[in-house]
């Protein structure tokens, strides 16, 4: 048999359980057909056999992001950026020349204020050291309503949250001296008459003013939400990763973005999606009904896209209640703010029903340790593949618990390793900040996510091997370092195996899907502080080039 394709010239990390290190890999009908030394895979090369040299270029498997958000990424090029602005009158400048591109009365709406992807102390980037407000913009714009979006709050995770509308919007929007606050993390800044300067500033991650007060402005659209998807795909691509699992759930807008871009045989990106239950407008009756025997295993779909598992929020906050008056539109969340179970649900007894109809669950935090431990008592939940999300801080027993119950976990070591691990140092036992040599010796299957801030699994890497904070780079917990090759192994492995496909995904063995990435340096060779910025020179999806960088974009694949 020969190969369609043979990729050589530099290590190929097979990152199989041995650590296997081959020299080529030899593709045929978008899966591996092997990997091995040079010459024994060049020996499957036919007439129609392509070459790819990588000119000493590290080779690894498609790249598996187990906590996404994928959906979110595109979604900022669907708004014009302010970023690069230094004043206000840069602001009013970009302003001024939206509205002449406008027609008369057409929404202005921009991205917020600040320099992506963090947007970290925004006014502070303005010479005036404040945020615009009506009176600002409405002096390039009197007649055309504006409004300056928040931030999805936890790409900095840091409150506040600022908005901003001109008059003609808040006109629109009904938005006037006498309108109250949705909620009291909302403020309505107004001005020495009472009347509202069009700032608004909110103390919660989730924006809630744009979906309760400025509900007359425009959000994001199906077509949006395509063209996002597509464009998200380009940056995940560019740093290697071929698989998204999206454990806090889609929503419906969200999965019919992707069933369009997949009918039309354009999704790039392997996607396993957990249903986020809109329960305004689903019962659990029906949930447990026979059709809903599809949230189990690997789910329904094909080797693109899958809706796998159930997203399960024991809790709602007022806050989401208020939020839940938008749906079924998400905003940026793209998960549905009704996803808590509805009040009144005995949580255990629908974990109970989850698992007796062989549900896939999906946990964020450890909350529910003490009931899954009666869930499984009753229904063993081992092979059911439940998962926690976003761990930060385990205890030993936990851990204990945890792999006890066969549980899965995924990480969001953006926030809980480089973020704030020097600040939850001060609080509790460094080891015990998201303890992953703990977990691995444990056995407890671990899956690298981005959370989308940023995107690369790179970051994730990194956080794993170094441990080292934001403020001071200092190292936190270095008892549960990992190696380079155990990070990558969850970043690609792991995921495949959060998601079922260990057999098709994760490593570069016989029989996988040829999900790869051709790399801009060599991971475990390359200096250590250097991790977070590889990116990959050609990513494939099965067999496929889905991204290549300029230095290949004379190889025909």
């Amino acid at each position: 048999m020969t190969a369609d394709l043979i990729v050589h010239g530099g290590p190929v990390y097979v990152l199989d359980e041995a650590g296997t290190v081959a020299e080529a890999v030899a593709v045929r009908d978008g899966r591996v057909l092997a990997a091995g030394p040079a010459g024994d895979i060049l020996a499957l090369r036919g007439a129609g056999t392509r070459l790819l040299h990588t000119g000493g270029r590290a080779v690894v498997p498609g790249l598996v992001d187990g906590h996404a958000h994928f959906d979110r990424e595109g979604l900022k090029e669907a708004l014009p950026s302010l970023a690069g602005a230094r004043s206000i009158a840069d602001i009013l400048d970009r302003i001024a020349e939206l509205v002449r591109a406008a027609r008369p009365g057409e929404w202005i709406v921009t991205m917020p204020v600040g320099e992506p992807p963090y947007y970290v102390d925004p006014a502070g980037t303005l010479a005036e050291n404040r945020f615009p407000d009506r009176h600002d913009l409405d002096r390039v714009s009197p007649d055309n309503p504006v409004y300056i979006r928040a931030i999805w709050g936890f790409w900095r995770h840091q409150p506040p949250l600022v908005s901003i509308a001109n008059t003609a919007a808040l006109r629109l929007a009904g938005v006037g001296r006498d309108t109250p606050s949705p909620h009291p993390a909302v403020e309505i800044q107004r001005d020495a008459a009472g009347e509202p300067t069009g700032v608004f500033v909110e103390w919660t991650p989730m924006p809630i003013a744009e979906l309760t007060l400025l509900r007359a402005v425009p959000g994001f659209t199906h077509e949006q939400r395509v063209a996002g998807l597509r464009a998200s795909a380009a940056r995940y691509h560019a740093t290697g990763t071929t698989s998204v699992f999206e454990a806090h759930g889609v929503a419906d807008e969200v999965l019919a973005a992707y069933q369009e871009l997949a009918g039309r045989g354009e999704l790039t990106m392997r996607a396993s999606l957990a249903m986020s239950p809109s329960w305004g407008s689903l019962d659990t009756g029906v949930l447990f009904g026979p059709w809903g025997r599809w949230l189990a295993g690997r789910g329904l779909g094909d080797d693109m896209l899958r809706m796998s598992g159930l997203f399960v929020e024991p809790h709602g906050s007022d806050e989401d209640r208020v939020r839940a008056t938008a749906m079924p539109y998400t905003g940026w969340a793209g998960f549905s703010s009704d996803a808590a179970l509805p009040p009144g649900t005995d949580v255990t007894e629908f974990l109970v029903k989850a698992a007796r109809h062989r549900m896939r669950v999906v946990l964020m935090g450890t909350e529910l340790l003490d009931v899954l431990g009666e869930v499984d008592r009753r229904v063993p939940l081992r092979g059911l593949r439940w998962v926690i999300g976003h761990i930060s801080v385990l205890t030993a027993e936990q851990i204990r618990r945890i792999a006890e119950l066969g549980l899965l976990v995924t990480t969001h070591t953006n926030r809980y390793l480089y973020k704030q691990s020097e600040d939850l140092a001060g609080e509790v036992d460094e080891e015990s900040i998201v303890p992953l040599r703990a977990l691995l010796d444990a056995g407890v299957p671990v899956s690298l996510g981005t959370d989308n801030v940023p995107t690369s699994l790179f970051h994730p890497v990194w956080h794993c091997v170094a441990r080292r904070g934001r403020r001071t780079g200092r190292v936190v917990g270095a008892g549960q370092r990992l190696t380079r090759f155990e990070a990558l192994r969850l970043a690609t492995a792991g995921g495949a195996y959060l998601t079922f496909d260990e057999a098709v995904k994760g490593t570069l063995r016989p029989g996988a899907y040829a999900d790869l990435a051709v790399l801009s340096a060599d991971p475990m060779r390359v200096p250590e502080e250097e991790l977070p910025a590889i990116v990959a020179d050609l990513t494939m999806v099965g067999g496929r080039a889905v991204h290549r960088s300029p230095d290949l974009d004379g190889v025909a694949l």
